[in-house]
């Protein structure tokens, strides 16, 4: 039982009845949010996990005309491309941007048919004799006449019909000619512009992945359908043409009475079509003679940003990674070049085209003087993480979307690796327990939560596909993948994966082929299993959630449950595992190290695990395992005993791991939410930067759900005294911060601001006001420049809004920028976040990449969050049409409007809002997630609020 608090009798029974009420009417709510998710539902089977009865959809019939299905049918493959583009960087007599084009794909055909089908998307096509393409052979001999081409739209298809059949093993060639938009929409081939010395500058670029490849020329745009690429950009003498190979020939003429350059490429290696690359830009580059490499490795950007030396830091780290992933993975980096390429507008945060990767500049280029570590390090991890996929998932592909996860939840994990060889002093491997498998909890603690690969009719509309790129896909991914590399040791995983890409380079695979390898690999190593990989990793893989593994330290009993964040929440997905794991469980009993255990059942004995007296238990060490653990509570009580003796007994990781899970425990309902609290009492004493994470993460909840009630003046009392012994020691260091300090000493001003702490905002305001006054010098700290920022333009008014507003649109680091516009939207004054909403969708005041970013920002805003929220609304149609289609961005959009609902009036306007918009594109899953996380929210607040207030207001007594 834990540490009781005193409530009187009457305010017990006023707390019970105002809890009793609100669950009425949560409880009608939820039913009819579960009415709208089984209504088109038929029964299946009941599982264990959960609680709840199983569902599963009913699936679609198939539409019976092949071009009417989203999938391309397996009569054709394609065998290599010849394509030439003109994208014109000047407006048309229309006032468009445009790009022509001409390409001649060879294919062969597998099956006979009298069908052609071929991708397209936003292409207007020159007829040739009433058709849109021309089809012949390789050999001389006639190809069946055309007999009519049509456009399909919906399902993205240029459909050749034929008046005889094609013959199988027998090479064909398609060419079309064509005109498209080069539209500034972050898709396909498109536009990005940027002022440079006054002068507007326009670069062509692409963004294929996942299904844009259609846009740009006519193509087989599935992953499976890998061909060699010969490509011909036609641009500006003026400018560079890069592609995914190095330029093989370069001729300056005259076209259409204008002088042009035109590039050709060396013949790419046969790759899939949403890592092809090109861009045509006015770009400069740096590169590092190394007569060791037969890479040539290059930076480009911006020329003045080179100048400034910004490019430097990658240039340097990219070489080392390249040599640490040759070494991993056993096998030299595949191509001659690895081009990478800083782009002024760009909606993901990098793509990795093979041998041109392209990034956000925020992603690449890092500036000494003004950018911080955090910039510093995202630059690590992004071009570990894209250099990462060169080898898996560029060399060896997956087949289809639906395996997503192996090739993001791969480079998600190793992207650590490869940044700790290029940065060892940072410690940067254990970042991923916050960074990626904490991530990965929070999703997929919802019923609303997918597997890690799906059934491939699960994945198959534009819309669908866009939705695997997800949390689930990256953040799990690369925890269960650490998970496996941590039970059979990294030496024997990467044997498996170097025999694994060895078989499959430049092929397709799916995620049982991986399995086979490491099988192997461990069979060889003589490295005994409970099961074998396939049996242990399916029930991780092919069913959502996870466990919570539940130890009674007083019985050595051990269980596991589907852990979820509400647990009276409907399951509708079915497991044939029932929702049960084969948990690998290391742990330590009283500061030693036990050998590993196996958990195979719902529920066993194991007597090493029983405790008495003062020693404790700590399972999951290091959080190798993807897992939450529980306690009785006695072994909870002895944890947090030593934590407040001497913490440094229980390692940094798992410190911040009894403080992610105990909250999390609490969410779900699972552990007193008191007890939870508990965990943060030591603090005071930590200096660490991974528990204070792990803290401000737990906590950032409280903040969400009270912050708008009487319950955060007593939360702001508790944390003031928690935080003031650590803002005081951080901020009197006087000697270079390591890498981590650097963050804890971010985290200790910010909360020493929020908190109140004597001194802090004081500091923050004198700072920023000290620029204001002098504006050419800047004289914060870059590592507390995003604190300084937003503490300093909440605490200040329509002087500091405008002021910083101007720095904004004048900066010329992107990193720089980036800060700016998030503290923007920190200020307290109403009328300017309503001004600075309308700011966001006005392409001129903030870059279309970074639109739904800054309406989240708002919404993070306790004072933004409505305003924000009846933007979305009434932008609904325009948010929709620019992002809804495939967005990645969108879903964290409709994530971040709706974090802080928490009361059933909020949660009414979520149902009314799905009811009335039933097509959400890429915000499906996102909305349906808002939903339960709300009901979630209403039920945790009408349990929890009475007794967490008066905690609070006991401890900051």
């Amino acid at each position: 039982m834990s540490q009781g608090i005193y409530i009187t009798k009457n305010a017990a029974v006023t707390a019970a009845v105002l809890a009793a009420a609100a669950m009425v009417t949560i409880i009608a709510l939820s039913v009819a949010y579960s009415k709208q998710k089984t209504s088109a539902a038929e029964g299946g089977g009941a599982g264990e996990g959960g609680g709840g009865t199983q569902v599963g959809p009913t699936p679609a019939p198939e539409p019976k005309e092949p071009w009417d299905r989203y999938r391309l049918p397996d009569t054709l493959s394609p065998v290599s491309y010849n394509v030439t583009l003109w994208p014109r960087l000047q407006k048309d007599e229309g006032g468009r941007y445009i790009f022509t084009g001409h390409s001649a794909v060879v294919f062969q055909c597998v099956k006979e048919t009298d069908l052609i089908l071929i991708h397209s998307s936003k292409l207007n096509f020159t007829m040739f004799e009433g058709h849109h393409a021309t089809l012949t052979t390789l050999d001389g001999r006639h190809a069946p006449a055309i007999r009519t081409t049509w456009l399909q739209p919906k399902t993205e298809y240029l459909v050749v019909q034929l008046s005889g059949t094609l013959v199988p093993g027998r090479s064909y060639q398609l060419y079309t000619k064509f005109q498209g938009e080069l539209a500034d929409d972050l898709e396909g081939f498109y536009r990005s512009e940027y002022v440079e010395d006054g002068v507007r500058k326009i670069v062509a670029t692409t963004q294929m992945q996942a299904t844009y490849a259609r846009q740009a020329f006519p193509c087989f745009d599935e992953p499976a359908m890998k061909a060699v690429f010969h490509m011909t950009l036609i641009h500006p003498r003026s400018t560079t043409a890069l592609a995914n190979g190095r330029d093989a020939v370069i001729i300056d003429t005259i076209l259409e009475g204008t002088h042009v350059r035109i590039t050709s490429f060396e013949p790419t290696k046969p790759m899939s079509t949403y890592i092809l690359a090109f861009i045509v830009s006015d770009f400069g580059s740096i590169k590092k003679d190394d007569s060791s490499s037969t890479t040539l490795v290059r930076i480009w950007a911006r020329k003045k940003a080179l100048e400034l030396g910004h490019g430097a830091y990658a240039l340097n780290v990219t070489l080392r990674m390249l040599e640490f992933f040759e070494s991993y993975y056993n096998t030299s980096y595949p191509l001659s070049k690895s081009d990478q390429v800083a782009l002024p507008d760009f909606n993901a945060g990098a793509m990795e085209n093979w041998g041109l990767i392209t990034y956000r500049e925020t992603s690449l280029l890092y500036d000494p003087r003004t950018s911080s570590n955090g910039n510093k390090e995202r630059v690590l991890t992004v071009i570990a993480h894209e250099l990462a996929h060169m080898w898996f998932g560029n060399l060896v592909t997956l087949r289809w979307w639906n395996d997503l996860w192996l090739n993001e939840g791969f480079a998600s994990y190793v992207e650590y690796l490869g940044a700790d060889h290029a940065e060892p002093s940072w410690h940067i491997k254990d970042m991923i327990v916050q960074g990626d498998v904490q991530r990965a909890f929070t999703v997929d603690s919802l019923v609303s939560s997918h597997p890690l690969t799906r059934k491939e009719e699960e994945v198959n509309k534009p819309e669908e596909i866009s939705q695997m790129f997800d949390t689930i896909s990256y953040s799990k991914g690369a925890a269960v993948l650490r998970m496996l590399s941590e039970f059979l040791s990294e030496p024997v995983f990467v044997k498996g994966l170097s025999s694994y890409l060895h078989q499959f380079a430049f092929g397709n695979t799916v995620y049982t082929d991986l399995w086979d390898h490491l099988e192997r690999a461990r069979r060889r190593e003589g490295l005994n299993l409970p099961d074998s990989i396939h049996e242990i990793m399916n029930r991780w893989i092919l069913q959502m959630g996870f466990p919570v593994v539940t130890i009674d330290t007083t019985t050595g009993s051990i269980s596991q449950q589907h852990f979820l964040l509400d647990p009276d929440a409907v399951v509708d997905r079915p497991s044939i595992y029932n929702y049960q794991w084969i948990v690998p469980i290391k742990w330590m009993k009283n500061r030693v190290e036990q050998e590993q255990h196996w958990l195979t059942d719902k529920t066993a004995v194991f007597e090493p695990m029983r405790v008495s007296g003062g020693e404790w238990l700590l399972a999951n060490m290091n959080v190798s395992g993807y897992y939450r653990v529980n306690y009785d509570l006695q072994n909870w009580e002895r944890l947090f005993t030593q934590l407040s003796s001497n913490h440094q007994a229980i390692p940094v990781i798992n410190r911040a791991q009894i403080i992610d899970d105990a909250f999390s425990l609490a969410s779900a309902r699972i552990l007193n939410t008191t007890v939870a609290l508990q965990s943060t009492r030591y603090l005071v004493q930590e200096r660490e930067y991974i528990p204070w994470q792990a803290a401000s993460s737990s906590l950032y909840y409280f903040f969400q759900m009270f912050d708008r009630t009487e319950v955060y003046g007593p939360m702001l009392a508790y944390l003031k005294k928690l935080v003031g012994p650590l803002y005081e020691y951080s901020m009197k260091i006087d000697r270079p911060l390591s890498h981590t300090m650097a963050y804890t000493r971010s985290i200790a001003l910010s909360l020493a601001c929020t908190t109140g702490v004597p001194g802090s905002n004081e500091h923050v305001l004198e700072w920023f006001r000290q620029w204001m006054r002098e504006p050419n010098d800047n004289g914060i700290d870059p590592n507390l420049k995003t604190t300084v920022y937003c503490k300093a333009i909440a605490a200040g008014g329509e002087a500091e809004w405008n002021f910083a507003w101007e720095m904004f649109r004048n900066a010329t680091v992107a990193s720089e920028a980036a800060r700016l516009r998030s503290a923007l939207a920190c200020t307290k004054v109403p009328w300017l976040l309503n001004r600075y909403l309308q700011y966001s969708l006005d392409p001129t005041k903030i870059r279309k990449q970074d639109a739904t970013s800054t309406i989240g920002y708002i919404a993070n805003n306790v004072v933004g969050q409505s305003f924000a929220w009846d933007f979305f609304r009434s932008k609904w149609d325009y948010l929709f049409k620019e992002f809804g289609g495939g967005s990645f961005a969108f879903s964290s959009l409709i994530t971040a409007v709706t974090r802080r609902f928490s009361t059933p009036f909020e949660l009414q306007q979520l149902l009314d809002f799905k009811r009335d918009h039933p097509e959400l594109g890429s915000g499906k899953v996102a909305l349906d997630q808002a939903i339960e996380k709300t009901t979630a929210n209403i039920k945790w607040m009408a349990e929890n609020k009475k007794q967490v207030l008066d905690w609070f207001n006991t401890e900051s007594a």
